[in-house]
């Protein structure tokens, strides 16, 4: 009776997939993963985080949705290619439209940082 070895059996949840699996206490150590799998899904999230979206937008916008600044005295206009006080072209900023809080215009680029203007 007393040379027969102890098993230990214990449950545990996966923490990658949430399978609840028994573990036994004959390797010295637990289980923490239910499968190679999940062992392999734990390391990816630890060390390759997911990478921030990019948000791209449409190639083509209609004229009245484009902000253009003058490159004299900065002054932007939607829809408007031409500076009315200092008579030079301006430059474009890409999509926008008016700000809900002020009327002037905003460009997408302005408001998201890593957005893609093409």
């Amino acid at each position: 009776m007393g040379d027969e070895p102890v098993t230990i059996q214990s449950t545990r949840s996966c923490p990658a997939c949430g399978l609840t699996f028994t573990c036994d206490g004959q390797s010295g150590r637990k289980r923490l993963w239910c499968s190679a799998v999940c062992r392999q899904r734990g390391y990816r999230l630890r060390n390759h985080p997911p990478a921030d979206p990019v948000v791209v937008l449409p190639k083509r916008t209609l004229k009245s949705e484009v902000v253009y600044e003058c490159p004299e005295c900065e002054a932007r206009y939607l829809g408007i290619q031409r500076c009315d006080e200092c008579n030079v072209f301006a430059r474009r900023v890409g999509p926008g439209g008016p700000c809900p809080h002020c009327d002037e215009p905003v460009a997408v680029a302005d408001l998201i940082p890593g957005a893609i203007v093409q």
